[in-house]
């Protein structure tokens, strides 16, 4: 209940004037909330635009409709079951509707009331929290057994997992961040789901990678605004700047173009960002394809009907129920690293 309270105050702070104090802001907060959840045609578009997220938003990125609405109701929780098992999973756990056929079978929205952490089917490994749109991520790497990958921004591993998973335990995928506790943390979700086709390695992002192998298939699921998560973390909209937004860019740019000297001749590079500034998305995407010749576009599949594809990459898009706003695009190495030498990516 303080938790739903609190989230509701960040969520609804463009209604109240922040001077008035907390007490009174949760209060209104709380009401509003209700009110959407029952009446949510009575927050017309243009209220949404004014109130729900900062100014600057609109400069940088396209605030549709259905983003605006995703962003004052709920986030939904989304639970991703081993490959396979989604439809027994929600019978054992129950309250659970897969988001489709297919692999979207094994995504599973949690509509119920209970702590999954204290699960057996969790403490099993029988299936991690993940976001939907992450899920559909793992889905578009579309790693074979056998191959090597690299989560080059593995974080606490939830993409290192599911890459793992979908390659069936074999083959090998390196997962590298620079913060050792998050690696810690990938280790202990990697035994309770009983993964060990991974290594793991501390990485700043420089040019020195960690690893001289090469890969097969290369994540980089970069540092980024997170707008396409505000709905989650709705103190977010009001904390970061427009400025946050050129900086995370350039460093995104810098990341790819290490992550492409790590590819194979036929290797994939895929790009994953769960923001939709253009800053961070079709201009980092567009700004790769033109600095690297070896590199060709590689098209996406609409993986869920959230899923809008475009020349720059797909667009998996926020909506009330839905997942994480997220922009993906994909490459093909198409020559070896020799034939061109001296008209690749330019040197950092």
């Amino acid at each position: 209940m303080v938790s739903r309270a609190v989230f509701a105050y960040y969520r609804w702070l463009g209604w109240h004037d922040p001077a008035q104090g907390a007490m009174p802001g949760i209060e209104s907060a709380s009401m509003l909330a209700e009110r959407y959840r029952h009446e949510p045609e009575r927050f017309p578009i243009e209220e949404l635009r004014a109130r729900a997220v900062p100014a600057w938003t609109h400069e940088e990125a396209d605030a549709t409709g259905a983003w605006l609405q995703s962003l004052q109701a709920e986030p939904a929780l989304w639970i991703r079951a081993r490959p396979g098992q989604g439809q027994l999973l929600a019978k054992q756990i129950g309250n659970c509707r897969p988001a489709g056929d297919g692999p979207a079978g094994d995504a599973l929205r949690y509509v119920g009331r209970i702590d999954l952490h204290r699960t057996r089917e969790f403490n099993e490994g029988r299936f991690e929290i993940q976001d939907l749109h992450s899920q559909a991520v793992g889905w578009l790497c579309a790693p074979r057994p056998g191959e090597t990958w690299w989560d080059a921004c593995a974080g606490e591993g939830g993409k290192t997992l599911h890459l793992a998973d979908l390659m069936e335990n074999r083959g090998l995928v390196w997962a590298s961040d620079r913060a050792a506790w998050r690696l810690a943390q990938l280790k202990r979700r990697a035994a309770r789901a009983g993964l060990f086709n991974y290594r793991a390695r501390l990485w700043e992002g420089g040019a020195a990678l960690p690893t001289k192998t090469r890969f097969d298939g290369v994540l980089v699921d970069a540092p980024c605004s997170n707008l396409g998560t505000w709905h989650r973390n709705p103190h977010a909209r009001w904390t970061m700047r427009p400025e946050d937004v050129a900086e995370l860019a350039q460093i995104q740019l810098r990341l790819l173009r290490h992550a492409v000297s790590a590819l194979k001749p036929g290797g994939r590079l895929v790009y994953a960002v769960c923001t939709l500034t253009r800053a961070e998305t079709t201009a980092v995407a567009d700004g790769l394809t033109h600095e690297c010749p070896e590199l060709e576009r590689l098209p996406l599949p609409a993986v869920l009907p959230s899923a809008r594809s475009t020349p720059s990459g797909l667009w998996l898009e926020g909506a009330p129920g839905g997942g994480n706003g997220m922009f993906v695009a994909a490459w093909r190495r198409r020559a070896s690293i020799s034939a061109l030498a001296n008209e690749g990516c330019p040197p950092l």
